[in-house]
Order: C-alpha cells, then structure tokens, then sequence
C-alpha cells in the first residue's frame, strides 16, 4: 500500500524546510526524530542554540494557516520530547529554541521562537 497524500505533502514539506535551513546556515543534527514520547520534525543547529522545528505542510491554507496546527497539547509534547532529547546528548544546559515552519505548496514561513 502507498503512502497518503497527507504523508506525501508532509514529507515533501519536511523535505523543503530542511533545505531551507541548511541553506541559512542551520546545522541539521536530526531529522524525524523519535523517541517513547514522540516525534520532532527536525533539531538543528544555529550558532550555540539547539533548535526544535515542527514542519506543518498544506497544499492550500485554505482551512487557515498550517502553524494554527501547533496546538497547546502539541508544544507540550515537543517540549517534553526536546528535553528527552537533551539529556541523551547530556546537553540539558544548552539554549534552546522552538520554531515552527510553515509550507504552503512551495511557499515556506519560518516563525521563530513560537512557543
């Protein structure tokens, strides 16, 4: 069996956000990470600041803007998840920040420090 149109666009959104930070001098450290908690889209680098990125994708914003996804309960669990993350790294001192990227067919806003 395929992969949905929603994979599809996700992948293709995730896929796109990734080339645009490297392109802004973003390290990529992971991509679609997982652990027991959850998932995190992408965890660069910037500088000395760990960055955690939800990718939201949409072909249309039609139904509103795709970072309108990001709910409280989703922040809560990428928070926990990026914490996770940061004791494996023995890195629980690091500066952090949660950004989202929105993309919209080939269209990408990355909202900085969103939460």
């Amino acid at each position: 069996m395929g992969k949905s149109n929603n994979v599809i666009v996700g992948d293709r959104g995730e896929s796109l956000a990734t080339n645009y930070l490297k392109k802004n001098k973003y390290k990529i450290l992971e991509t679609k990470y997982k652990n027991t908690i959850g998932e995190i889209d992408i965890i660069a680098k910037q500088k000395n600041v760990i960055v955690f990125v939800e990718v939201k994708s949409r072909t249309n914003d039609f139904f509103g803007a795709p970072s309108e996804a990001v709910n409280t309960h989703k922040q809560h669990k990428i928070r926990n998840v990026a914490m996770s993350y940061l004791k494996a790294i023995k890195k629980t001192d690091s500066l952090v920040r949660f950004d989202v990227i929105e993309v919209v067919g080939d269209t990408i806003n990355h909202i900085e420090n969103c939460f």
